[in-house]
């Protein structure tokens, strides 16, 4: 028998079998979005939407990881290769906590990544709980809109704001859920309504039209480009999709065109107008146009490093970008324009006056010339310890012509930015502004996926690898045909140059034996893994590992002691790398052997 006051319908926070739940409306909200695929580990933080996800399983792809860092850093590099948003899901606590590197890197990247994670439930909240994270606090700083879900009604209205802000403005959005919003049905309202607010309603739409410029904006970028007599082009990524317009306008000018790092795949490296990167990653070439030029042209970049800019009152500076906040953060802009890169070079181009004079283009074009020369020189195959040139330029020569390479942070970044040549449909993918270690496998299994009839390659050093290697076992299990070459120097070996530079003595960033063997690791996940110790295996097994028709990785012994040298050696970097040698510098016989034989190679060239 019943007391009068029990009840067989569900609690206020409850949903009945016949009832769609919160969890289950944000999954079908995604979809309507057009995303299919989420990054994510579960945790009992995010039950009901993990729930959710089930539901809709032949839907959206959910894949799994191993840790939840990885699971932001796919999302980032899902979202930089497709242009679409990229979506990562946590659990409460330290699950959320764990997504913030990657998710700083799409921040920080200007890509639009949403993400998903899990809160105690209300009642408890405030009460010292078990993992209670207030993770609307935490992310503030990384996310653009962020918000605690505390009613049902509020979703789905608040997932497709969501997901408009994190796409409008190229940036992070986060919705974190308490345990009993999840679970509850969306239909409820479980509040008196005392205001004359509505709940949300909205569609899974939005309106992102490619900026126009303003006619006075481009008119005055004409007239400074028209009077300057030796005009650089340096390009971002914010330029990808416009690389024929960008060619057009520099071809006009008579002007070389320099590239940002992250905007590597904007236009060929072997252009004839392309002088390569700038900066410690760059080349000398680059360096010599900056310091020579009198007008410079920039687009789709705020390129942060303003020791490589011309110095302020040598250049007339133009500034194309989509975002006006980012003109004029690093030089004194003269004519700024706001606009798309694509349409604003377009509409440029018929008012620029074409040269007749290419004096200053010509003779940077041999520099670049006798450039790529000293480099071709570096990728010696009979060096032994191996050069990471050679491995590199291995990796270049047998790869498809429309691979997608992804980067980790260190000196790896170099030997990719001055031996990966973009050619046909080839692009690069990095860690642009974080900088951060670790998101080269990460954003390879992402990528595969995105595409999974191209070849990705993953090339990474082994202090990044080994940071997140167990996601190799997640491309095995996804049976993702991701390549992974690791560049062993068995050190962290950018940190350890930077400390050279500055002066000091490397310490702390050689590992003590033994070294590890990252081939094993694939192999004990049931893939092709080979290490190479010697120059004369090296390509062959590269040609093996890309021909592999499953996940594969070469772990290669490189030379630890082959300094990333700058492309043009400054005064004060000089300086420095001697003081650090005279206050004790360890292995110098080595360095000094790698820079003498680097030397004699190109002088052989």
């Amino acid at each position: 028998m019943r007391r009068h006051n029990e009840s067989t319908s569900p609690g206020l926070f409850e949903v009945s079998p016949v009832e769609t739940s919160v969890g289950e409306v944000v999954a079908r909200r995604l979809i309507d979005w057009g995303i299919d695929t989420v990054f994510g580990l579960p945790g009992d933080g995010i039950n009901g939407l993990m729930e959710g996800f089930r539901r809709v399983r032949d839907q959206v792809r959910f894949v799994l990881v191993q840790h939840e860092e990885a699971a932001a850093f796919m999302a980032c590099g899902y979202a930089k290769a497709t242009g679409r948003i990229g979506v990562c899901v946590a659990t409460s606590g330290p699950g959320a906590i764990h997504l913030l590197n990657g998710l700083f890197d799409a921040k920080m990247d200007h890509v639009p990544v949403l993400a998903l994670t899990g809160m105690q439930e209300t009642s408890v909240l405030g009460t010292h709980y078990q993992q209670e994270v207030h993770t609307q606090l935490l992310y503030q700083t990384v996310a653009d809109y962020n918000l605690m879900v505390t009613n049902p009604q509020q979703v789905p209205g608040v997932v497709d704001i969501a997901i408009r802000s994190a796409l409008v403005n190229r940036t992070v959005s986060h919705l974190t859920f308490p345990n009993d919003i999840q679970v509850a049905a969306a239909s409820q309202a479980p509040y008196r309504h005392v205001g004359p607010g509505a709940k949300p309603t909205s569609s899974p739409v939005v309106s992102r039209p490619a900026v126009a410029p303003d006619p006075e904006d481009l008119a005055s970028a004409a007239e400074v480009l028209n009077a300057g007599q030796k005009v650089a082009v340096l390009v971002g990524v914010g330029a990808r999709g416009a690389g024929a317009e960008v060619i057009n306008v520099a071809d006009a000018l008579g002007a070389p065109i320099i590239k940002t790092l992250p905007g590597k795949h904007v236009l060929p490296d072997d252009h004839p107008l392309c002088m390569g990167g700038l900066g410690l990653l760059g080349t000398k070439p680059s360096e010599e146009v900056m310091e020579e030029c009198d007008t410079l042209l920039m687009v789709g970049t705020s390129y942060p490093y303003g020791t490589y800019l011309p110095e302020p009152g040598q250049a007339r500076v133009v500034q194309i970008d989509v975002d006006a906040s980012r003109i004029g953060l690093r030089l004194p802009v003269e004519a700024a324009v706001t606009a798309d890169a694509r349409v604003a070079l377009s509409q440029l181009w018929p008012m620029l006056q074409p040269r007749s004079d290419r004096t200053f283009l010509a003779k940077h074009q041999r520099g670049r010339d006798a450039w790529l020369a000293d480099m071709k020189a570096l990728q010696d195959p009979s060096r032994d310890p191996i050069a990471p040139q050679y491995l590199m330029g291995c990796i270049d020569d047998l790869a498809d012509d429309d691979a997608v390479l992804t980067c980790d942070s260190g000196t790896i970044a170099t030997w990719a930015a001055r031996h990966w040549t973009i050619r046909g449909g080839r692009e690069f993918y990095l860690s642009g502004n974080l900088a951060t270690m670790a998101p080269g496998l990460p954003y390879a299994i992402a990528i595969q996926h995105a595409y999974p009839q191209r070849q990705v390659i993953a090339f990474v050093g082994d202090g990044g690898f080994a940071m997140l290697m167990a996601e190799f076992l997640t491309a095995v299990r996804h049976q993702l045909p991701i390549k992974v070459i690791v560049n062993n120097n068995n050190a962290f070996g950018e940190i350890l140059w930077e400390q050279i530079l500055l002066g000091y003595p490397e310490y702390a960033v050689r590992h003590q034996p033994p070294e590890a063997n990252f081939a094993a690791w694939a192999q004990a996940c049931g893939a092709f893994g080979a290490k190479i110790t010697r120059p004369g295996d090296l390509a062959t097994a590269v040609s093996e590992a890309l021909a592999h028709p499953g996940p594969a990785l070469i772990d290669c012994d490189v030379n630890p002691n082959e300094p990333p040298m700058p492309g043009k050696i400054r005064y004060e970097q000089a300086k420095h790398f001697a003081e650090a040698f005279l206050r004790g510098q360890p292995h110098k016989a080595a360095t000094l052997s790698a820079i003498a034989r680097d030397k004699f190679h190109q002088l052989r060239a």
